[in-house]
C-alpha cells in the first residue's frame, strides 16, 4: 500500500473531506498536479475542474471545484475552494436545462448588471458541465 498523507478539502458551507489518502489530482491554475506524501511545499490557485481524490486503492473520490486554492505542507494537502461538488450529484439533463434558461436571461436582462449576473451563471454551469464529460 502506498504512503498516505493527511488531506483536507474545505468549503465555505462545511468540512467537505478529511483524512489519510494515498494522493490527490488538484486542478491548479497553471496545469493539474498530482500530491503524495511527501510533496514539496506549494501554493497553488485552483481552476474550475475536478479534483479526485484516490483515498484507498480502488476508492476514488472525484468533486467538481470552483475557485479558491491549495497548499502543501509537510502538514499534508489542504483545499480551500469556493465551492465542492460532488460528481455524481450533478444531472447532465438539469444542467442543460439550467443553461438554456441562463441563455434566456442573458437575452432578456434588462440592466447591464441583470447580464453581467445572468452570464456569470451561465458560464458556472457551464464549467459544471464539462466537469461531467471528464
Amino acid at each position: 500500500m502506498p504512503p498516505l498523507f493527511p488531506f483536507e478539502l474545505v468549503a465555505p458551507e462545511k468540512l467537505i473531506f478529511a483524512g489519510e489518502v494515498e494522493a490527490v489530482v488538484v486542478p491548479g491554475a497553471e496545469g493539474e498536479f498530482t500530491v503524495l506524501k511527501d510533496h514539496a511545499p506549494l501554493m497553488a490557485m485552483l481552476k474550475p475542474g475536478v479534483l479526485e481524490i484516490d483515498a484507498s486503492g480502488a476508492r476514488k473520490t472525484r468533486l467538481f471545484v470552483r475557485g479558491g486554492f491549495a497548499e502543501v505542507s509537510h502538514a499534508g494537502l489542504t483545499v480551500l475552494a469556493e465551492q465542492a461538488i460532488p460528481l455524481e450529484d450533478l444531472d447532465a439533463a438539469q444542467l442543460d436545462a439550467d443553461l438554456k434558461d441562463a441563455e434566456e436571461d442573458i437575452a432578456d436582462a434588462p440592466s447591464d448588471e441583470a447580464r453581467r449576473i445572468a452570464t456569470e451563471k451561465r458560464d458556472h454551469l457551464r464549467e459544471l458541465r464539462a466537469a461531467l464529460r471528464i
